[in-house]
């Protein structure tokens, strides 16, 4: 392989004279500052994962708690002035309100005593004896924690210290694991403070209860996606005409049948006359506007799709070619698994910590031993960085697989010899990034992250201003162009990979240099390489469909009181960047050729002296 060490010292007027193109030997560490920057950056999130550990309790948003501040089914630590606190609640999981009948929700907080319980009495108890008798039956104690069993109907406080007489049946309720009265009077005006309770929560609590209820649906779709994701990609990998025309019905079918059920539990939530909870009023807001959203999608890819059907045959041509050179680095099929674990694990840490956040506060002692969690200040300003963190981190991991795959790619097109490809070309891109270039992967993931910050900014003044006709229309404009200049920021940025890959140099020159180079070709590689991303772009939108048709169908059995929407767009948003890790094998594979290519036309004439790189097929 032709390699170079670095750049010439000669000048020209062009980059083809100033710069040899050829991957080089001898590198230096790029855009250093950035990743400095980077670990303190990270070094916050460390104070805040700290801090939230330390401050928050999550479980006890889903679990609940008493008034002496035990969360229900788990150990408890005391609280200092609370005598009942720190009690071991492991086989009490249900939360049992001592007047359950009369009861007042002010600021969050219950005018009645709560108690962790084994199990909610199934039958009405109406005197003393029924309390000790039902204790001793189930193992379920419904007088304060202090009071014996024996003492029920000897203590003179009894009556002050157990339930109001008589005791409701009662049913666990899932969500919240609270006992609900079935006593249709004590019933309606339970549900009447509970719904109350949960309008009054802000809407971080309503998402963090939401995404909480909604847990195990939401991994068991990710695993959905991660399955469709890796049948695309094995499907790419052996693409034939019929495999596309399959999957462009595919996607039409799910882009037609996903907005006609979003449409249709639209019109069924809107009808349906017990909606009263705030989340369920947000479901339907939600639900019109992804109905709008993915009708917008459909005609606009059914418009293209129209458009460019005549294309079909050519890009299979370039998949063909994209697949013989992965097939040279079989190893490239494996990278996305990597970054899909390291994803997994930083969402999962990620959410954990935000969950942390939304319960931080703490724990004091009330004159008659009562515990109340007060929230602590600075929480939102943290709750933003640690989102910010969440895009940057997120963004930085996909740039590294994107360097890895430019660097395996440019390692073996410029090699002469084909039938002997360099050894180990990963491995040896995965050393060169995190030897000399995690500055540059930074620096390009960081101006990602920025260019989200006005898409944040316009959804908040959107719905401030929501009222407004106009208003709506020109953040409408603003929002389509800010998406444009991120689809095409990110092109740029695989460019510039590339080039640092070949070069060595940092961002900046990288990016200048491939512009320049791909300037002076746009006509002979835009076409092709607009097809190509559009095809892959349909690969994402069929994973995202048919994981979103597996939510919609999932969640709409719990119309319980959480806004589960927001876990449905969650599902949306992991679906998506599954996909795009596992197929940007492709599109970073094809991008990477076409600068590659780019260079060997410019730098190379195919005489004796100056042989082309390239294989006849991609030349033709």
């Amino acid at each position: 392989m032709e390699r170079s060490a670095g750049r010439p010292q000669g000048s020209g007027d062009s980059v083809s004279e100033r710069l040899e193109w050829r991957p080089v030997v001898y590198r230096k560490c790029t855009d250093t500052l950035w990743l400095l920057l980077f670990c303190l950056f990270w070094a916050g999130l460390m104070f805040i994962s700290g801090y939230s550990v330390v401050a928050g309790a999550a479980e006890r948003l889903v679990l609940g708690y008493d008034s002496f501040g035990n969360i229900c089914g788990r150990k408890n630590i005391p609280v200092e002035g609370a005598n009942l606190s720190g009690l071991d609640m492991t086989s009490k999981k249900y939360v049992f309100f001592l007047n359950s009948c009369s009861l007042e929700i002010q600021s969050l907080k219950s005018s009645s005593l709560s108690l962790c319980v084994s199990s909610c009495p199934q039958q009405q108890l109406n005197s003393l004896e029924d309390l000790q008798s039902f204790a001793r039956n189930n193992g379920s104690l419904l007088c304060i924690y202090n009071l014996n069993v024996s003492s029920y109907t000897l203590n003179a406080k009894a009556a002050q210290l157990c339930p109001t007489l008589p005791v409701p049946p009662s049913k666990s309720f899932p969500l919240f694991n609270r006992c609900v009265p079935q006593n249709p009077e004590c019933y309606s005006k339970y549900a009447s403070v509970l719904i109350n309770m949960v309008n009054e929560m802000d809407v971080f609590h309503r998402i963090l209860s939401g995404i909480l209820a909604g847990r195990d649906t939401v991994i068991g779709l990710s695993v959905l996606a991660l399955a469709f994701s890796l049948m695309l990609v094995l499907a790419f990998r052996y693409i034939q005409t019929l495999l596309i025309h399959t999957l462009i019905a595919l996607v039409v079918f799910g882009l037609l049948f996903v907005s006609g059920v979003l449409w249709w539990l639209h019109y069924d939530y809107r009808n349906d006359p017990s909606t009263e909870l705030e989340t369920e009023k947000e479901n339907v807001k939600f639900l019109l506007g992804y109905a709008i959203f993915s009708t917008i999608v459909t005609v606009v890819l059914l418009s293209l799709i129209f458009v460019l059907r005549k294309r079909l045959q050519f890009t299979v041509q370039l998949f063909r070619i994209v697949g013989k050179i992965i097939g040279r680095i079989p190893f490239l099929l494996f990278q996305p698994l990597w970054t899909f674990l390291v994803l997994v694990v930083f969402w999962v840490f990620w959410v954990a910590v935000l969950l942390s956040l939304g319960t931080a506060g703490t724990a004091h002692s009330t004159s008659g031993g009562q515990v109340e969690y007060r929230a602590l200040s600075g929480i939102c300003y943290m709750a933003w960085y640690h989102f910010v963190g969440l895009i940057w981190t997120s963004e930085f991991i996909l740039a590294c697989q994107q360097m890895v795959i430019a660097g395996a790619v440019v390692t073996c097109y410029f090699n002469r010899n084909k039938n002997n490809p360099p050894p180990h070309p990963v491995l040896s891109s995965i050393s060169v990034l995190f030897c000399y270039h995690l500055g540059t992967a930074v620096k390009g993931s960081f101006i990602i992250t920025i260019l989200r910050i006005p898409r944040i900014v316009l959804l908040y003044l959107y719905n401030i201003l929501n009222h407004k006709e106009n208003a709506k229309h020109l953040f409408n404009c603003c929002f389509c162009w800010v998406c444009f200049q991120k689809s095409c920021l990110r092109c740029f940025n695989q460019h510039a990979y590339t080039s640092t890959a070949i070069n060595g140099t940092n961002f900046c020159t990288s990016a200048k240099d491939a512009v320049c180079i791909l300037a002076r070709n746009s006509a002979k590689l835009a076409s092709i390489s607009f097809f190509g991303d559009f095809l892959l772009f349909l690969g994402k939108v069929f994973v995202v469909c048919f994981t979103v048709f597996g939510g919609l169908m999932a969640f709409n059995y719990y119309r319980d009181l959480h806004a589960w929407v927001v876990p449905l767009l969650l599902v949306g948003f992991l679906a998506y960047l599954m996909s795009h890790s596992f197929l940007s094998v492709f599109e970073v594979t094809a991008d990477a050729l076409f600068l590659c290519f780019a260079i060997d036309m410019e730098t190379n004439d195919g005489t004796a002296e100056k042989p082309y790189f390239v294989d006849q097929e991609l030349l033709t």
